[in-house]
């Protein structure tokens, strides 16, 4: 039997272990931020982020997320207390129909994990595996630049102002 960590807590999987990831998220875990879109890994809707890497949920097999450290965009926060990515994605009002962002936070949280100080065009060409139809590029861009700037561990002697 398959096991990961799951947004912080050990889960055993029931399914094969070459049952796509997503399917695995969804109906197993009733986990349904991360999308199904094209199925081949080519538009972004289902990532998730495995040991801080993003990755394209529905090409990816249960079995490589064996003992590792898998996180959905459910596990950065909640409705009621919204992590600093969503926070940001909201305030942002980055979302029109909603269906493409999920995986963009998630994509946008791997790159923010590991480059706070993140360049514009780093943003922009870590989103680049996203198709999004909705016309909201800007704000989804602001909204990731305000989450680095909320994310952003702060100086000694800016946390005693």
């Amino acid at each position: 039997m398959t096991s990961m960590i799951l947004n912080g807590e050990r889960r055993a999987v029931r399914a094969a272990p070459d049952t796509p990831l997503l399917y695995v998220l969804r109906e197993e875990f009733g986990l349904n931020a991360a999308k199904y879109g094209c199925g081949l890994g080519q538009c972004g809707a289902c990532t998730v982020v495995i040991d801080g890497e993003a990755v394209f949920s529905c090409v990816t097999p249960v079995m490589l997320a064996e003992n590792r450290q898998v996180t959905t965009l459910e596990g950065l926060g909640t409705a009621e207390a919204p992590g600093p990515l969503q926070r940001a994605f909201i305030d942002a009002q980055a979302a029109q129909c909603g269906y493409c962002i999920p995986g963009m936070m998630m994509r946008a949280h791997a790159l923010l994990t590991r480059d706070p100080d993140a360049s514009d065009a780093a943003i922009r060409a870590e989103l680049e595996p996203h198709l999004c139809r909705c016309g909201t590029h800007m704000r989804i861009l602001r909204a990731i630049r305000r989450a680095a700037d909320a994310m952003r561990p702060r100086s000694t002697a800016e946390a005693g102002r």
